[in-house]
């Protein structure tokens, strides 16, 4: 269960600043089905962050404890590389035309393999005696702000201080993944 929170956050925090609310936004206002646009986001990072959950799975009990908290610690460090980079728009799928469902199910899936929530998922889960409790606290947190971005619509999304969030939440994330990495390699 001590995964879950921590997963819950981490995925809360870089999903917001990501490209996949903004997207699912994009496709709510397309489509005129906000629920079944975020269900759809939902079912795509799950998909996602379950091969993470998996992965830490099999490859926890070959790792230190030491090894745990580096994997951490980087995962940290991407977080904050990703938000200090300038958001680009994403790609707004215009000539798909798969409907509600499939669209942001297959748009959302592409877009979001190998982001920084699957790294925050893989992280938790190697650390966590269960790693499905990392994949429902990711999930819970993506399901969120997907449905809040599906929601408030691609206008209403844009207005929100999303740059000054990153900025912050990316200055956050390093400074935490430096004296995390630190300790890892025991030198502080």
């Amino acid at each position: 269960m001590e995964a879950a929170v921590p997963a819950f956050i981490a995925a809360l925090l870089t999903q917001i600043g990501d490209r996949s609310p903004w997207l699912t936004a994009i496709l709510a206002d397309r489509y005129g089905r906000p629920f079944t646009v975020a269900f759809a986001a939902l079912l795509a990072h799950g998909a996602g962050n379950a091969v993470a959950a998996t992965g830490g799975m099999l490859i926890a009990p070959i790792l230190t404890p030491n090894a745990k908290q580096l994997l951490l610690a980087l995962a940290l460090m991407f977080a904050a590389m990703g938000a200090l980079w300038r958001l680009k728009a994403p790609d707004r799928l215009e000539g798909w035309r798969l409907g509600a469902f499939l669209t942001p199910l297959l748009g959302i899936f592409i877009l979001a393999l190998g982001d920084t929530t699957q790294f925050f998922t893989l992280a938790f889960a190697v650390r966590a005696p269960s790693p499905w409790f990392a994949l429902g606290g990711a999930c819970a947190a993506i399901l969120i702000v997907n449905l809040a971005a599906a929601l408030m619509g691609e206008l209403s999304w844009r207005q929100l201080p999303i740059r000054g969030f990153r900025i912050g939440f990316g200055l956050l994330t390093l400074i935490a993944g430096v004296i995390s990495g630190a300790a890892a390699l025991r030198v502080i």
